[in-house]
C-alpha cells in the first residue's frame, strides 16, 4: 500500500522527544512522504509546550525539504466527558486535532466510563482523530467507539508506537485487531500514524502495516495512500487542495 503521510509526531517541544521540527520534516523527506502532521503535547502532559507554542504557526515555513506541513495537537482527554486540555483561546491556529486518553492526565474508569470520554471527545470540532484507543488500561466498548466515529466522521488511529515490543500500552494488539473487525463492518476508516518521538520513527507504519495485512483490512478505508481521503476528515488539508497548494493523490 501507497504511504505518504504521517499526522502524529513530536519534537523537542513536548518535552519528551528528541529531534527539531526541522529535522523531523528532513527524515519525512527522506522517506518520501507528501505531509506531516506535527502534534505536540498539550499542556497537561508534565514537560509539554507552554499554551503560547500554539498560537505562534504563522511563522512556520509549511513546506519544508519537499513536505507539507500541518501544524496540530495532540489533546488530552481529561476527563469522562471528553473535555480537552487546551484552552479555546489557544486553539485558532491549530490545523487539526487528535485526541488522547494518557495516564497522567486522565483518571482510569470502566469501558462505559471511558467509551464515554471519547465519545464527547469526538463531539468536539477540533478534534479529527482518535489517538491511541488500543491501551487496555483503559477498556473501550468498541463497537460503540466505531460507530461513534462513523456519526462524528471522525478518524480512528492504528498506533504504530502501540505495537511495538516494550510500549507501556497494555494489550494493544488485540485491541486494534478487534476494533479493525468493527471498522470494517461498519465501514470506518483508520489512519495508520507513527507517534514518532524521533526522527527515526518519522513515517514507520511498519508495525500498522502488518496487522492490516494480517486481519486483510481493506485499502479503501485506510487514508495514508491518498491526501484527498484524509482531506475528506481534515477541512484544514482540504482547503489547501481546493486552493491548488498540495498537490493532489
Amino acid at each position: 500500500m501507497k504511504d505518504i503521510l504521517d499526522l502524529h509526531t513530536h519534537t523537542i517541544a513536548s518535552g519528551h522527544a528528541y529531534n527539531t521540527l526541522y529535522e523531523m520534516a528532513q527524515s519525512a523527506s527522506q522517506k518520501g512522504l507528501a505531509l506531516l502532521g506535527v502534534t505536540e503535547h498539550a499542556p497537561r502532559i508534565p514537560g509539554a509546550c507552554h499554551p503560547f507554542y500554539f498560537i505562534n504557526f504563522k511563522v512556520i515555513p509549511r513546506t519544508l525539504f519537499g513536505v507539507r506541513l500541518l501544524m496540530g495537537c495532540e489533546l488530552n482527554i481529561i476527563d469522562q466527558s471528553g473535555a480537552i486540555d487546551l484552552e479555546p483561546r489557544y486553539q485558532g491556529e491549530l490545523d487539526f486535532g487528535i485526541a488522547s486518553i494518557h495516564e497522567p492526565c486522565y483518571d482510569k474508569g470502566t469501558a462505559a466510563q471511558n467509551t464515554a470520554a471519547y465519545l464527547g471527545a469526538m463531539k468536539n470540532p477540533l478534534v479529527h482523530i482518535i489517538g491511541h484507543p488500543d491501551d487496555g488500561r483503559f477498556p473501550v466498548d468498541y463497537e460503540t467507539l466505531v460507530c461513534a466515529a462513523k456519526e462524528h466522521h471522525v478518524l480512528l488511529e492504528v498506533n504504530n508506537s502501540s505495537l511495538t515490543p516494550g510500549c507501556h500500552r497494555k494489550n494493544s494488539r488485540e485491541n486494534l485487531i478487534t476494533m479493525l473487525e468493527y471498522c470494517r463492518k461498519y465501514q470506518v476508516s483508520i489512519i495508520m500514524d507513527s507517534d514518532a518521538h524521533c526522527e527515526a520513527d518519522v513515517g514507520n507504519h511498519a508495525n500498522a502495516h502488518s496487522i492490516l495485512e494480517e486481519t486483510g483490512f481493506p485499502e479503501a478505508l485506510v487514508v495514508n495512500n491518498s491526501l484527498q481521503k484524509a482531506a475528506s476528515f481534515l477541512p484544514t488539508l482540504q482547503k489547501h487542495l481546493a486552493l491548488g497548494e498540495y498537490s493532489h493523490d
